[in-house]
């Protein structure tokens, strides 16, 4: 992940802006970067980038030479940028995955920009040429961004809510942070000085409708309802989503409970691995208390897929003494996110400490999809099932914080 931040239309103390950005360095400990916008008055652009595709040339804001007068600032994965420049004949200026969102925009405009991105992200878009400033969000909402627009049209935009809470207009929080919808861009007019007129997200793509990018892939799927058919289609997506993922040029490992989602993401980027000829073992982790069900099943798992297996555990204590931090770094009081983040959060700085990993591999979002929570258990009807199958669609509220 990395961490956008940019205020348009203000002229704050250079030190509040300045400490307000740092709220999210924790987002990106591998660069950081702030500055004004040159084209406009009153504006402030930040970047913190954890570097997974490309090198020095991806840092951000990114403005090309080929387009002097859009600015980029994206927290993002574009699994398909390879493709979309074979495809369009893009001459890319830099290594980075993110540099096609301009490309794309350029030719296209917003929406169908969005629509053509295969990834996770959420990014701004500031185009001088056209008084704009743009933004957009992945379908699912994996990447988070928060925005607000004032009364006097001052724009903020952030990766967290927490970055823009210490603004104030006379003695009063300047901004009220609102997600940006999954699956859906924004157009704001911008003015010299830099004030943004307020504007309405638009949706470029629901969850439930085939996807732009994926038209190329279709061919790959069977169609009707056969067994063979649907069991043929979940295997090739599957497959395909975890080698989608390994685009990535830092250390690579997986989050390991033992249960069937993580079990199977883990034992594919194992196969993936064997194919691309890295002989290097997986590494795998897994937290819980002593002995729980959980870390014997995962241990059995590691074994057989033949994983370089850590086992973290934690006690009740060091749960409790998690739970500030946690809360914080969420935003958010829902008891089940945070039961769900306290083992991650220790588990993550486990990782974070002790190896290089900078990628980790996960199963969020199956049970939602694949109905595998107990109280599935119990659904009257399939479609009874299916109806609660729709918490996937405010997954990013709870679970992807």
């Amino acid at each position: 992940m990395c961490g956008i931040w940019a205020i348009f239309g203000c002229n704050y103390d250079a030190v509040d802006l300045y400490t307000a950005a740092l709220r999210v360095s924790h987002r990106g400990p591998d660069n950081f970067r702030i500055c004004n916008l040159s084209q406009l008055r009153n504006c402030v652009l930040a970047f913190h980038r954890l570097q997974i595709v490309g090198g020095s040339g991806g840092m951000q804001p990114m403005t090309l030479k080929q387009y002097p007068h859009l600015t980029l600032l994206c927290n993002g994965e574009i699994y398909n940028y390879k493709q979309l420049q074979e495809e369009f004949g893009f001459s890319y200026e830099s290594d980075s995955d993110c540099e096609v969102i301009v490309h794309l925009y350029n030719q296209f405009g917003i929406k169908k920009a969005s629509q053509l991105l295969d990834g996770v992200f959420a990014f701004l878009i500031i185009d001088t040429a056209n008084n704009s400033v743009l933004l957009s969000r992945d379908t699912f909402g994996v990447r988070p961004l928060f925005y607000d627009v004032t009364k006097n049209n001052i724009l903020g935009v952030c990766s967290e809510v927490k970055g823009l809470c210490d603004f104030k207009i006379n003695g009063h929080k300047a901004f009220q942070p609102q997600h940006l919808p999954p699956g859906h861009s924004m157009v704001c007019k911008i003015s010299e000085d830099g004030k943004v007129s307020k504007a309405a997200p638009v949706q470029f793509h629901r969850i439930g409708k085939m996807p732009a990018h994926f038209l190329h892939q279709a061919n790959k799927l069977n169609n009707g309802y056969t067994k063979e058919a649907i069991y043929n289609n979940l295997r090739c997506l599957i497959y395909e989503a975890v080698e989608k993922r390994l685009i990535g040029q830092r250390s690579l490992a997986s989050l390991l409970s033992g249960g069937l989602d993580s079990s199977l993401i883990s034992a594919i980027t194992v196969m993936k691995m064997r194919e691309r000829g890295d002989k290097k073992p997986l590494q795998t982790f897994t937290i819980g208390m002593a002995e729980s069900p959980d870390v014997t099943a995962a241990r059995e798992v590691a074994s057989y897929i033949g994983s370089d297996h850590s086992e973290i555990t934690f006690t009740p204590t060091e749960g409790m003494n998690a739970l500030e931090t946690v809360i914080y770094t969420l935003e958010t009081y829902d008891p089940l996110t945070i039961r769900i983040a306290v083992p991650l959060y220790l588990l993550c700085g486990y990782i974070s400490e002790n190896t290089d990993n900078v990628l980790i591999m996960t199963g969020e979002g199956a049970d939602e999809l694949a109905q595998g929570y107990l109280y599935f258990h119990k659904q009257p009807t399939a479609k009874d099932g299916d109806i609660e199958s729709r918490y996937i669609t405010y997954h990013y509220l709870f679970i992807l914080l």
